[in-house]
């Protein structure tokens, strides 16, 4: 690989510095997709990786496509810190997403599909259906496609119908004449969304394997001609379209928030192309009819060898029962004094308590809010929920609370992307339950992850403050699938701290100045300029200085200037980022002394937190924030110090721990590549996550 090299390396606003934050999206993927090619690990987890490289894709075109196509048809000339124009950034992203998508259907035909078939499960193609299975697969259209599908052919009375984001839709050829002598030799058949997109034959009417598939693309193709009686079907073809699904709110012209984001989510289907995928066998010729539909370039355009939505393939794991070819069961790890026998206010008196989930519970949190809505004692308890889940038991653990009297608000985001429907379903139910909800702050969205209780206690009954503070969601299912960290406290300055956040988000008035907490819009980003700062004084020094971060995203530009000053200034700088970093490490005069790596394994590395040396005195703290401007200034957002310094430690040991992978971690490169180290023949493996996933169940 050629070496990277940056001329004028005083200038740290040089766009050599700087990787386009899209492209760098895009190599996130190619590292989920690198798990789907991972011989070592189990092969329904593989295609399971091979689905979410898929979504992952899908919600990049959604969001972030979308957005550089409207800053293209706003500002064209307009360019980030990387130096690339909105036209420049869709070549690049073009051209990379076609890579990453061929590679998708070769990792599954060339890959998946052979090992699954070895593994007795199959794909069973329309030219491989015996006899029985095509008898079978008859009865079943008939039975239960042919009445709800609902082909419309194309002619004046029957314009292009509007065909919903991300569907599964087929362009069919014809010839002949109707009933009525029509035949404009081309309709369009939309699957409806609730049809699943694999059928499991059955073993004793088909005379088949246990594990048996059919593709709902294939019965439709082998059928279709029942759906034209007295014509020819010549071509059937698949297709899908994604369009912008980023909904757009003016924060100025908003009477109510809850009806703004609900007449946007009527649109989200609807809205403009932007990436279409056609099935690779289409002729030329339809191909052009649909881009013409469409009104999209040749550049979005993806043909493909398989299914045109690759993601719905998730649906095998839960058709098949093979442990063996799955991820070994896993039972998080609960504290004895967290128990849910035990008293769970008694425990965090005694001193901070810190989970780091999955390896740790997340069940503690759920009785944290059950303890309080049964303790007659608490009167009051707040609640930020940003992602939760359906059903979820912190939702019922609130809703019982305030039906046994007590006094219970909750900010609910409505706009977390892709969860809008349901937060406003869960408001709804919320409100009923007679639980104060608001919805944070205008122009804001409420990230932060903080739970509080009031609790009277002693002869006196004086109030005391109960809090969690969380660097991810309060979503059980996700707990076990993210890693985050969760702190409970009962430390009066930080309670009060987090009593005053709520008061922002649900009243009028100034900003509080804080005691603990460090929060955005206001004083989380110059505190962190500030932290930075002080560590390149003490470098200057002669003194230790180090810094350790731990992210989802490494994007915002000062931040990004001050690790290169601080680099520069022989700060050790460490970097763990899972998905989009801009700033380049290993540059010669700038960032020599900056690492990156970002970690792929079984577990979504989800936690933030930011170590600084401080001369011996070292700051730990975990947060809700990224390192990037909407986390820093549109969002509400709070990180807390971890004061106590055997919860410090066990936190720094799991990021040195991190460092030392050579198993799951990817090391970035100066030119934006991710290169994946290979141990030394006698090396000691180290796999961060297993080995905390280990340490805690021994």
């Amino acid at each position: 690989m050629d070496t990277y090299t940056v001329e004028n390396t005083a200038d740290l606003k040089n766009p050599k510095l700087y990787i386009n934050r899209d492209l760098s999206l895009l190599e996130f993927n190619k590292r989920v997709l690198a798990q789907a090619k991972n011989p070592d690990l189990p092969l329904l987890e593989r295609l399971n990786y091979l689905c979410i490289s898929c979504s992952n894709l899908d919600e990049f075109f959604e969001v972030r496509v979308a957005s550089v196509l409207e800053m293209a048809a706003i500002d064209p000339k307009a360019a980030g810190p990387d130096g690339l124009n909105a036209q420049e950034q869709l070549e690049q992203i073009c051209i990379h997403a076609h890579e990453l998508v061929d590679e998708q259907y070769q990792v599954l035909n060339r890959m998946l599909i052979p090992e699954l078939e070895r593994e007795h499960i199959r794909f069973i193609r329309r030219k491989q259906w015996t006899e029985a299975q095509h008898q079978w697969l008859s009865h079943y259209f008939h039975e239960e496609l042919l009445p709800i599908l609902t082909p419309v052919g194309l002619d004046s009375a029957h314009p292009f119908p509007r065909i919903l984001n991300k569907s599964l839709n087929f362009i069919i050829s014809l010839t002949g004449k109707d009933a009525f002598g029509r035949n404009s030799g081309r309709a369009i058949l939309q699957a409806p969304r609730a049809l699943p997109r694999l059928i499991k034959l059955p073993v004793a009417e088909t005379e088949t394997g246990n594990h048996d598939f059919v593709f709902l693309s294939s019965i439709i193709h082998a059928f279709v001609n029942e759906l034209f009686n007295g014509m020819t079907v010549v071509g059937c073809h698949q297709f899908r379209v994604t369009r912008n699904s980023d909904f757009f709110v003016d924060d100025d012209a908003i009477d109510d928030l809850l009806l703004a984001v609900q007449g946007e989510l009527a649109m989200r289907n609807y809205g403009n192309e932007v990436r279409l995928e056609i099935d690779a066998a289409c002729p030329e010729e339809t191909v052009k009819f649909l881009l013409d539909h469409f009104q999209l370039s040749k550049d979005r355009l993806f043909l493909v060898e398989g299914p045109v939505n690759l993601n719905r393939l998730k649906e095998i794991t839960g058709l098949v029962n093979r442990p063996d070819l799955a991820f070994p069961a896993f039972k998080p790890y609960t504290p004895p004094q967290l128990s849910s026998k035990r008293d769970i206010f008694a425990a965090i008196r005694e001193h901070d308590l810190l989970l780091n989930h999955p390896f740790d519970s997340f069940s503690p949190v759920i009785d944290f809010l059950r303890q309080a809505a049964a303790d007659p004692d608490v009167p009051v308890i707040k609640q930020t929920l940003y992602r939760t889940g359906v059903d979820s038991p912190i939702v019922n653990a609130l809703i019982k609370a305030a039906q046994a009297g007590k006094e219970v608000t909750v900010v609910i985001e409505l706009r977390a992307r892709f969860d809008e429907k349901a937060n406003i379903d869960l408001a709804t139910k919320l409100q009923e339950a007679a639980v104060h909800v608001v919805y944070g702050v205008v122009g804001y969205k409420t990230h932060a992850k903080m739970c509080l209780v009031l609790r009277r206690e002693g002869k006196s009954k004086s109030l005391r403050t109960y809090v969690h503070l969380g660097t991810g969601n309060y979503h059980p299912k996700t707990a076990l699938l993210y890693t985050d960290y969760g702190l409970f406290s009962c430390n009066k300055e930080l309670g009060e701290d987090v009593r005053r956040v709520f008061t922002q988000l649900t009243s009028l008035g100034k900003v509080s100045r804080l005691n603990e907490l460090l929060q955005s819009p206001f004083s989380l980003h110059q505190a962190l300029l500030e932290k930075i700062e002080r560590e390149i004084t003490n470098a200057k020094a002669g003194k230790s200085a180090r810094i350790i971060i731990q992210v989802n995203a490494v994007v915002e530009e000062q931040l990004i200037q001050a690790l290169y000053r601080a680099s520069q200034a022989g700060v050790e700088v460490k970097l763990i980022v899972r998905g989009i970093c801009c700033l380049r490490p290993g540059i010669p005069g700038v960032s020599e002394n900056i690492e990156v790596r970002a970690i792929i394994g079984r577990f979504l590395e989800h936690a933030r937190v930011y170590v600084f040396a401080n001369q011996g005195d070292q700051e730990v703290f975990a947060a809700s924030a990224d390192f990037m401007e909407r986390n820093m200034f549109k969002r509400v957002e709070v990180c807390f110090p971890i004061k106590n310094k055997k919860l410090q430690t066990r936190i720094v040991t799991n990021l040195k721990l991190y460092l030392r992978d050579n198993s799951q971690a990817w090391l970035l490169q100066p030119d934006g590549n991710y290169l994946k180290p290979s141990p030394a023949e006698h090396d000691e493996i180290i796999e961060a996550q297993t080995l905390l996933q280990k340490g805690l169940q021994n």
